[in-house]
């Protein structure tokens, strides 16, 4: 015979079981509270996590990475560089929209709007349509013409896939190093307030993604040793002189 006051095959009610469920519930909608009032310094965290830009120093070459916006700000970047001393040539690389013409023939205008002397500069069109594939054929050149010291130019947005992909692409041994261009249409602390900033956010997210899957068997190639741009070769430091006293 069951006890008074409890059904056959029913537990008492937990009441403790109710208070813990309001507890957390309570403990949640504070939580989200707190990340709501904060939401803006941890947006730009976000958005400033896709930016690399390191300290340039004197390299082999420069490298724009193609498709620069309409204001040709990557261009106008390497530019700066170039005239800075800080390598003896620019690399133009596009890929072609025309059998007859390529992006990289607006970067070589852009250039030589921008005081490089046409001589400096390596036109590099190819048919790549991603960010792998032109860092694939990036790395060709590089090899074919021995160069070692490689300073990447390309949008603050782009710059940490780029890294992560052409350090895994890129000849064993080169020493890379990245360098931003500022973009107008992506601001890392206020990409979330308008369109262009959402869809350049997420598709470098899904981008970084995608590199990281179609690399997981890759290993890092390159090195960004301070000591090996601290330290340049006789070769290296007479492309130093040539360019400076050119200029």
């Amino acid at each position: 015979m069951p006890p008074l006051g409890k059904p056959p095959g029913k537990p008492f009610p937990q009441r403790g079981g109710i208070f813990f469920r309001l507890l957390f519930l309570m403990f949640f909608m504070v939580l989200l509270f707190l990340v709501y009032l904060v939401r803006h310094p941890l947006l730009g965290l976000a958005g400033g996590f896709w930016v690399v830009d390191e300290a340039p120093q004197y390299s082999d070459a420069i490298v724009i990475l193609g498709d620069d916006n309409y204001f040709g700000d990557r261009a106008a970047r390497a530019a700066e560089l170039f005239k800075a001393g800080l390598a003896p040539r620019v690399i133009a690389s596009g890929r072609y929209l025309r059998p007859y013409a390529s992006i990289a023939e607006l970067e070589e205008h852009d250039l030589t709007d921008r005081g490089v002397p046409a001589g400096a500069i390596v036109r590099l069109a190819h048919h790549a349509e991603n960010t792998r594939e032109e860092s694939a054929a990036i790395s060709q050149l590089i090899a074919a013409r021995g160069w070692k010291r490689i300073l990447l130019v390309t949008s603050n947005y782009h710059t940490r896939r780029s890294r992560y992909i052409c350090a895994r692409e890129f000849p064993p041994g080169t020493i890379l190093r990245v360098v931003a261009a500022r973009d107008p249409v992506y601001d890392p602390h206020n990409w979330w307030r308008d369109r262009t900033g959402l869809k350049i956010f997420g598709h470098e997210a899904i981008g970084m993604l995608v590199a990281m899957w179609e690399l997981r068997h890759s290993d890092v190639q390159t090195s960004d040793s301070a000591d090996a741009f601290a330290y340049p070769t006789v070769a290296g430091l007479y492309h130093a002189v040539t360019v400076r006293v050119y200029r």
